[in-house]
């Protein structure tokens, strides 16, 4: 299944992970993203949630973490095999967590520090591309260019996700946005609401949201769509999800999102 235009995100949902889930999944939301790592997510519970319903009609992405990302307590892989190794037991644990045979994506939480240790863990998940347990990988908080060029040109299968947070800080990915477009990489934004109150509060946005009768959130989440971007949101709030999913019952116009464009 391809990734929908609007994913429903689980981290540090706990406890309420597999009840959020499944409140998400009936409002509408066919994406959902999750991770092996106990620090911040409760994968367990996303499976549970997932059981539910049919897996053919929903689209189930989650990450290898590295060491680094992991709660030493807690780390689901053996800390002492090898990189490679280390993948391919989190991607069984997953499988487990998850109760199904097969993940639409499997995303790097993040890159290592030296290149040769991103190369081994994503041609780890390569391979598992290969055996048909994954439909596609990616990469998350990746932001600086160099290094994304780096593994789309050294990859024997190419990225196709990035998964980043879309802040002021790292200028909102215009220079990878732009790579992302023009290699047929779904640029996925995090943090997208809560890192970003001057523009849900910028005067261009209060009049857009005025104008079609929605929310800043809705007008801001249906620029990223209008330009590319899929936004995770993790709303605990079933009056939010159904906000944020109808947010494709309207269309910005191209002065609109240009006007918006100039925000960032």
């Amino acid at each position: 299944m391809d990734p929908p235009p609007i994913i429903y995100g689980t981290a540090w949902k706990k406890d309420q992970t597999e009840a959020l889930v499944a409140r998400a999944i009936r409002a509408g939301f066919r994406g959902v993203d999750t991770a092996c790592q106990p620090k911040h997510y409760h994968e367990p519970g996303v499976g549970a949630a997932l059981a539910a319903f049919d897996r053919e009609s929903l689209y189930v992405q989650t990450k290898f973490t590295p060491l680094s990302g992991q709660d030493p307590k807690r780390v689901p892989y053996d800390v002492n095999a090898s990189v490679p190794e280390q993948v391919a037991q989190s991607f069984a644990v997953s499988l487990q967590n998850l109760r199904t045979t097969y993940l639409d994506a499997l995303i790097l939480h993040s890159p290592y520090p030296r290149e040769e240790q991103t190369m081994a863990a994503w041609q780890a998940m390569e391979a598992l591309v290969d055996a048909g347990g994954i439909r596609r990988i990616g990469i998350s908080n990746c932001y600086d260019p160099k290094v994304l060029e780096q593994l789309y040109h050294a990859s024997r299968i190419k990225p196709a996700i990035l998964q980043n947070r879309f802040y002021a800080d790292t200028d909102y990915d215009v220079e990878i946005r732009a790579f992302c477009g023009a290699h047929g990489i779904s640029y996925q934004s995090f943090w997208t609401l809560t890192a970003n109150p001057q523009l849900l509060e910028d005067e261009t946005v209060r009049l857009l949201s005025l104008k079609y009768q929605r929310t800043p959130a809705q007008v801001l989440f249906r620029y990223l769509t209008q330009v590319g971007v899929t936004p995770l949101t993790g709303t605990k709030s079933e009056a939010h999800m159904r906000e944020d999913l109808a947010i494709f019952d309207f269309t910005l116009t191209e002065s609109e999102v240009r006007a918006i464009t100039t925000l960032l």
